[in-house]
């Protein structure tokens, strides 16, 4: 099987699980956050929907330069934007997987801010490490708000103690 495919297949299996999460953010809650430190809830919900947009940018250019990165996330989104938001990237993230070679994949993606280079690594591992594993963790992050929040957490990999209690 080549690199392409099985990123797809691990792709959308995953973003099925994070739809899951997504469909039960409380947006009347996007103010609320659990620390200080920590992101909005709001912010939070934004930023795993729009992960998988970065596989579609990984796979199309060969870098990203925050010093002219012209970034403007969503502010204090409904369900209804946060679905959209991440069923848009993830179609257009499996799009471009569809024609990505495996030579498209070991090309080098570097992530910079101006002369300064945070890293420079091939494709593919920058969709395994900063596209897939980054919704993963802040996926893992959005489950802890929802449990704060007391709002049923539903499972990813088998039923979670919320899905176990309603059977």
């Amino acid at each position: 099987m080549s690199l392409n495919l099985a990123l797809i297949a691990e792709l959308k299996q995953e973003a099925a699980s994070t739809r899951k999460m997504l469909e039960k953010v409380p947006t009347e809650h996007n103010e609320w956050k659990p620390h200080e430190k920590s992101m909005k809830l709001g912010r939070l919900a934004t930023h795993v929907a729009e992960l998988s947009g970065w596989i579609m940018m990984t796979i199309k250019t060969d870098e990203l330069n925050f010093a002219n990165f012209d970034y403007k996330p969503v502010t204090d989104p409904t369900s209804e934007q946060l679905l959209a938001i991440h069923d848009d990237n993830v179609r257009n993230a499996i799009e471009v997987l569809e024609t990505a070679t495996d030579e498209d994949l070991a090309k080098i993606w570097t992530m910079r801010n101006g002369d300064q280079v945070i890293m420079a690594l091939p494709k593919s591992v920058v969709l395994r490490s900063m596209c897939f594993n980054h919704v993963y963790h802040h996926r893992g992050q959005l489950s802890v708000y929802l449990r704060e929040l007391n709002v049923p957490v539903p499972g990813m990999y088998s039923p979670s103690a919320d899905d176990r209690a309603a059977m």
